[in-house]
């Protein structure tokens, strides 16, 4: 009986490998082209709470992990070698989503840099543009006055 896994043991091994997969399925989410700025900061903040229900369940992940320890040394060999693949592949997946997670929080953190960026010059440039529009509308002056005609030269 001390090679089997405590009862505490399937609960967490269930509740964090229900954990994995649903967070696998958020992180697959086909990525979409977003220009607004509102639904990336949307994205980040349900990234970020992601993040922290990864460190939440950290707390179970250790404890699956000195369990196996444990019950490898009581347990025969192809019993302990059982319970190692089997945390290992979990662990492995693990990892593999907190990179992800870290990545695209990464990348989504840089992309709505540059569209901040984009929107600030695309102010500043129709702004510019309004200002070029109501100089050309501007009356020229007439072709003897040679200071106005300098004048305007300089501004152009």
């Amino acid at each position: 009986f001390d090679s089997l896994p405590p009862a505490h043991y399937k609960e967490t091994m269930n509740t964090i490998l229900v954990w994995i997969q649903q967070s696998e399925t958020k992180l697959s989410m086909p990525q979409v082209a977003v220009a607004e700025y509102e639904t990336m900061e949307q994205r980040l903040r349900d990234l970020k709470a992601l993040q922290s229900s990864l460190q939440e369940q950290q707390k179970g992940l250790n404890y699956l992990s000195t369990t196996v320890e444990d019950m490898s040394r009581k347990a025969p060999a192809e019993v302990s070698q059982r319970y190692r693949s089997e945390i290992e592949v979990i662990l492995g997946r693990w990892k593999k989503l907190s990179a992800q997670l870290v990545e695209q929080c990464q990348k989504l953190e840089e992309l709505m840099t540059k569209l901040q960026r984009f929107q600030n010059d695309t102010k500043t440039l129709k702004k510019w543009m309004a200002e070029v529009d109501v100089f050309l509308k501007e009356e020229w002056p007439a072709l003897g006055d040679s200071e106005a005609l300098e004048k305007q030269l300089e501004q152009c």
